[in-house]
């Protein structure tokens, strides 16, 4: 005669193994959709969500290969919007500068570099990175209650004070974007990568994304710029803001 315990143990490990695969699975859809949520691939912007997640990706692959390639040689920093990579940060020799370049074309999607690397005898410490990061978050919190500015299509990258705008924008938004950023304490110079786009077109995404634009004066700044008032760029070296001409 069988044993039954023998056949209870068997039916038990199903069971068991059955519940683990269950939260398993649930494990990492959480993960999954927390990954999501936390590097932002999904938001309100003009982008359609595919390409968000491509540029999420890209932006992912050269910065692991900037890491993994230079080490301490350099701090390289990859921000990417429509497939256009924006290297920026340090860079000990021209070489490593150059060869940043070269590893961001080859990946898969990229459509061109701009490659504002700076090269110096010393990387800079960590305190400018915290400097760059609160400069950020001042220059995304004045685009975001600032008329007429859709905030949240335009990335904002900072990188020794200089702030690096991207997005697609009409020439009127991206001008007052700029002008804006400018006003920002701590600002030395505002340089914009912006796909411009018609009016027109601007509304029909808007329409379609859910893309709203800063209707207040952002709080601790300077009032919004007004059409007609963007400041003219400041003679290079003066130690004002440079306002850059849209790419």
């Amino acid at each position: 005669m069988t044993n039954p315990i023998k056949l209870i143990r068997p039916v038990m490990l199903v069971v068991l193994l059955a519940t683990m695969t269950s939260m398993l699975q649930g494990c990492i859809g959480v993960a999954i959709t927390g990954v999501a949520a936390a590097t932002g691939m999904v938001v309100v912007d003009r982008r359609t969500t595919a390409q968000q997640a491509d540029d999420k990706l890209i932006e992912l692959k050269v910065n692991n290969h900037m890491r993994t390639r230079f080490g301490d040689t350099a701090r390289i920093n990859a921000t990417v919007y429509q497939s256009v990579v924006l290297l920026t940060g340090e860079a000990l020799i021209e070489e490593i500068k150059v060869q940043a370049g070269d590893i961001a074309r080859k990946v898969e999607k990229v459509k061109s570099v701009s490659n504002q690397v700076v090269v110096v005898q010393e990387i800079s410490p960590f305190s400018v990175i915290t400097n760059d990061t609160w400069i950020t978050s001042k220059v995304m919190t004045t685009l975001a209650t600032t008329k007429e500015i859709p905030s949240r299509t335009i990335v904002v990258t900072t990188d020794r004070s200089v702030v690096y705008l991207m997005g697609m924008v009409t020439q009127h938004e991206g001008d007052l974007a700029a002008a804006a950023t400018a006003q920002v304490s701590g600002v030395k110079r505002v340089e914009k990568f912006f796909q411009i786009i018609s009016p027109a077109e601007a509304n029909k995404l808007d329409s379609m994304t859910g893309v709203s634009k800063g209707t207040g004066t952002p709080l601790g700044e300077s009032a919004p710029i007004s059409e007609g008032t963007v400041p003219a760029a400041a003679a290079p070296g003066s130690g004002a803001v440079e306002v850059m001409p849209i790419q």
